[in-house]
């Protein structure tokens, strides 16, 4: 006698998967360091809406207060500083016209000088492009008085120029693209010299286009360094029209409200808080082509 029997059959939904207790430790690690980054942050915000009487009194508040609007508005709007002519506005424009300023002029300058190494049949085109790279050994703080002397002696104290042009060049840049161009394929070296395209028409035409998500990266990389610059600001400015938000945080925190003797804290923390803004929203927006541009050849 045959004995049929029917195949038993056992929901996906009913199979219990293995408890992964390494990937529990990944995650709780990294949700207990967001919100020891996330905390300070949420903390200032939440001070910003009590009044600067409340926060000499008590320090950092954690209840929402009737202030915040009002010292948003201040942050911005109000004039202020030791000769009361500054606003949050002017310093905030400052900033950008430095952090856009300081990304451009690394991203052109690192361009040309990878394109040139790369490109160009120089006898000592590897021993430049080290001596490029071992200035990431000196920091901003070891030149910056020979620097500063020379844009002194050039009469760019308090201008876009001195802000801007001492610090654009940029061994960082130029390592990139030069790895970025080393990746090109010859072929299309080849086919645009067989197509009769020069060397600026292969760079604009042809290396550019290639390279937009590299672009995009070191513009992301540069433009937070730049706006977080606060050292050579601090030096190359000494006209309150010429702060940048970073630098000029500490000149509204000094100052002091309505002849009264308590620092404008609130105002000071609209103006800390705006300032990390731009460069968040910068990394989340361009965050993909980020990643691309580090770990792609979009070719």
């Amino acid at each position: 006698m045959t004995v049929i029997t029917e195949p038993v059959t056992v929901s996906r939904s009913h199979v219990r998967r293995p408890v992964s207790w390494e990937k529990i430790g990944d995650h709780a690690v990294l949700m207990l360091g967001s919100l020891l980054m996330i905390l300070p942050v949420f903390a200032a915000f939440m001070t910003i809406g009590a009044s600067d009487i409340e926060i000499s009194r008590h320090g950092m508040q954690i209840s929402d207060g009737a202030h915040l609007l009002e010292n948003f508005d201040k942050a911005l709007f109000e004039r202020g500083g030791f000769t009361g002519s500054i606003t949050g506005g002017t310093m905030l424009l400052n900033s950008f016209i430095l952090g856009i300023g300081f990304a451009v002029g690394k991203i052109i300058l690192g361009m040309i000088a990878a394109y040139a190494i790369v490109y160009f049949r120089l006898r000592f085109a590897t021993f430049a492009f080290w001596v490029i790279f071992t200035t990431l050994l000196l920091p901003l703080e070891v030149r910056i008085l020979p620097t500063y002397e020379v844009v002194h002696g050039m009469g760019l104290i308090n201008t876009y120029t001195g802000l801007i042009v001492p610090l654009v060049a940029s061994a960082t840049a130029t390592f990139f693209f030069r790895q970025f161009f080393l990746s090109v394929p010859e072929e299309l070296v080849e086919a645009a010299r067989i197509d009769g395209a020069g060397p600026v028409k292969f760079f604009i035409d042809i290396l550019v286009p290639i390279s937009r998500t590299m672009i995009a990266a070191i513009f992301i990389i540069m433009f937070v360094y730049g706006w977080n610059q606060y050292l050579w600001p601090t030096l190359i400015t000494t006209d309150e029209a010429m702060f940048t938000l970073v630098r000029g945080i500490k000149q509204i925190i000094q100052s002091i409200d309505g002849g009264s003797d308590i620092p404008q804290f609130g105002r000071s923390l609209a103006l800390a808080f705006i300032a990390i803004l731009p460069p968040v929203l910068v990394v989340v927006v361009f965050q993909s082509w980020f990643v691309k541009g580090l770990v792609e050849s979009d070719k």
